[in-house]
């Protein structure tokens, strides 16, 4: 009996690994890219939307193209900003990317210098689609002037075209 446990015992675990080996041999395989750039943007860039407001800029780098962004909240203390980005390439694909905080201070009256942006892209349309990125920034807003500068950089993983 115990010889009959053992075996079956063997082969089960022989089928698992090969079930486990297989499935891992069919996944897509994802191509991963470092990204990097700057993002230029204006602040009420296109007016507000429900009352938020928004950027309008120009994305340079490996992502080029259009960026918009609503600012969603401030923190109490102004020193983390809830965003929801929109951002199309210059060959017309766009980039679903999470809502995301900025954190950063104040070192003057309206300056605020960006110190920890994380950006997480989870797909998108055309060489996006299943697309999975995860990217950082850093800056500063000018609110006095509308002005903002960012400086992006990161990682594209692209879906196989298998």
């Amino acid at each position: 009996m115990k010889s009959a446990t053992r075996f079956f015992s063997f082969v089960s675990s022989v089928a698992l690994l090969t079930a486990l080996l297989t499935v891992n041999g069919f996944a897509k395989n994802k191509t991963c890219s470092d990204v990097g750039g700057a993002i230029l943007t204006n602040v009420g860039g296109f007016g507000q939307i429900d009352g938020h407001p928004t950027t309008l800029g120009v994305v340079t780098g490996d992502l080029k193209g259009a960026i918009g962004v609503e600012i969603l909240s401030t923190s109490s203390d102004s020193t983390t900003v809830t965003v929801e980005h929109h951002l199309v390439t210059d060959t017309g694909e766009t980039l679903t990317i999470d809502q995301a905080q900025a954190h950063g201070t104040f070192v003057r009256a309206g300056l605020f210098t960006i110190t920890d942006y994380k950006v997480h892209l989870t797909g998108g349309t055309g060489r996006f689609a299943n697309a999975t990125g995860d990217m950082t920034a850093i800056g500063e807003i000018d609110f006095n002037t509308g002005h903002a500068i960012l400086r992006y950089s990161g990682q594209v993983c692209y879906a196989s075209k298998d």
